[in-house]
């Protein structure tokens, strides 16, 4: 096991990856901007560096001073959350080449499952059901026009490097494809520094699910079970649960083994997650790999009574899995909702300021992940999440309640939060009855609105 954990990144993540560590019995090192000097993370770790200024890339995203910290810390180890350079496969060859362990999967299968195109061409080549599209970038408009009209209307046009919704543009006919795709390549491009984008059918009421999988350094790939992500914003995700009211057992089974099937390909090594469009007919399409843990990793384990990150930094260390599960064992229902900083009637306008009030619920079956305290300052400068909030449940019907209870009784003021937003969609009727989609929230705006 190792001896020094440096965490490089900051939040509730951070703290999660010191839990782990202190039931591990392995000291940490917090890393942190001056804007972060009072966060938690800073207090609950056993050794901490300022590593810059507020912005990210004079800080969390400067790799040359986190392997220096790393270095004077006298770490063995580096864990790099979610976020930041947790998929950098620059940051995981410089960590390695410091003689330093980096606590995810070889910069090998980042690049490889980071290529949304190349991984999609892995998929294809072990008969992992892909949407139907390019089978590559697509270098101009009228090659593009052409792929569109082999697949059918719609399609959408996706960044070859992408994540976090940008670089995407939906087009519904031929008409609108060449501005779509001129869009896509410009924001691409300013957003990741490539151009290249790839072509998907695009499907019109899709469910997102994805699959846990943990590999370790002896060939194992296992699988914990899939979770629902449909409840999104702009392609981002604000309530997961575990598992899917859409898939069975069978459905389960055959997915995990997809998920299995491809990690498997690559090796692959740490917790990872493998994202799939689920389609009314139950057909699933790959969609993408995520090469780090998960935001929403939490869902998982309270309904596999399983330690992701303990495992994770287990499996770096070179110990084999500790059991493998491969969707099974699991025990009752789980949901997540993300607490942000945000104003859902604005847009989700970022709400920076001083939290003047704190008091999280509490109760049987409830978790809150988070980093905040009364008289925390949130900054301007770094994504919104405040807090996680997870519930378990013997049911998804005692699950619901108990969320529903959580968000009632979770208090946070001085900023404003998506904690009544997210009170509202935990009583819709299609959320109730585990019917929803990707395109939810666009269907009920009425929703981000204060109700009177």
């Amino acid at each position: 096991m190792f001896k020094k954990v440096l965490i490089a990144n900051r939040g509730e993540i951070a703290l999660r990856v010191i839990r782990a560590c202190k039931e591990l019995g392995v000291e940490t090192v917090a890393v942190y901007s001056e804007a972060d000097r009072e966060s938690l993370h800073v207090r609950f770790a056993d050794d901490d560096v300022c590593i810059g200024r507020a912005p990210s890339r004079d800080s969390y995203l400067n790799i040359p001073r986190l392997i220096a910290a790393a270095e004077i810390t006298g770490a063995d180890a580096i864990h790099p959350g979610y976020g930041f350079l947790a998929e950098n496969a620059e940051f995981a060859e410089k960590v390695s080449a410091s003689n330093i362990a980096f606590i995810g999967p070889s910069p090998d299968q980042i690049r490889q499952m980071g290529d949304k195109a190349a991984a999609r061409k892995l998929a294809k080549e072990q008969g992992v059901p892909t949407v139907p599209g390019s089978p590559g970038p697509v270098a101009s408009p009228e090659e593009g026009q052409q792929v569109a009209g082999e697949i059918g209307f719609p399609v959408i046009i996706k960044a070859a490097a992408g994540g976090g919704g940008k670089g995407m543009r939906v087009a519904n006919d031929a008409d609108q494809f060449g501005q779509s795709f001129t869009l896509a390549k410009q924001e691409a491009l300013a957003a990741f520094n490539s151009d290249e984008v790839y072509i998907e059918k695009y499907l019109a009421r899709p469910r997102h699910i994805e699959i846990q999988i943990m590999g370790d350094t002896h060939g194992k790939v296992m699988h914990l079970c899939e979770r629902d992500c449909s409840v999104q914003r702009r392609h981002q995700k604000l309530v997961e649960e575990a598992p899917s009211p859409a898939v069975d057992q069978t459905l389960r089974q055959d997915i995990g083994d997809a998920a299995v099937k491809l990690a498997e390909a690559i090796g692959y090594v740490g917790a990872g997650t493998i994202e799939f469009l689920l389609d009314a007919d139950g057909s699933f399409y790959f969609m993408e790999m995520n090469t780090r843990i998960q935001v929403e990793h939490p869902v998982t384990e309270m309904c596999t009574n399983f330690d992701l990150v303990k495992e994770q930094i287990s499996v770096a260390a070179g110990a084999p899995l500790s059991l493998v599960m491969n969707g099974h064992r699991l025990r009752g229902h789980a949901i997540e909702c993300r607490v942000n900083a945000e104003d859902p009637s604005r847009n989700f306008q970022p709400s920076p300021g001083l939290i003047t009030a704190y008091h999280p619920p509490g109760g049987p079956g409830v978790r809150v992940d988070t980093h905040i305290y009364a008289g925390y300052t949130v900054p301007p400068y770094y994504d919104s999440l405040l807090a996680k909030v997870i519930v378990h449940g013997n049911t998804r019907t005692e699950a619901l309640a108990r969320m529903r209870q959580a968000l009632d009784s979770f208090i946070i003021e001085g900023v404003t939060t998506t904690i009544p937003f997210l009170g509202r969609v935990m009583r819709h009727p299609d959320f109730v009855a585990g019917k929803v989609d990707t395109k939810f929230l666009e269907r009920e705006p009425h929703l981000l609105k204060d109700q009177p």
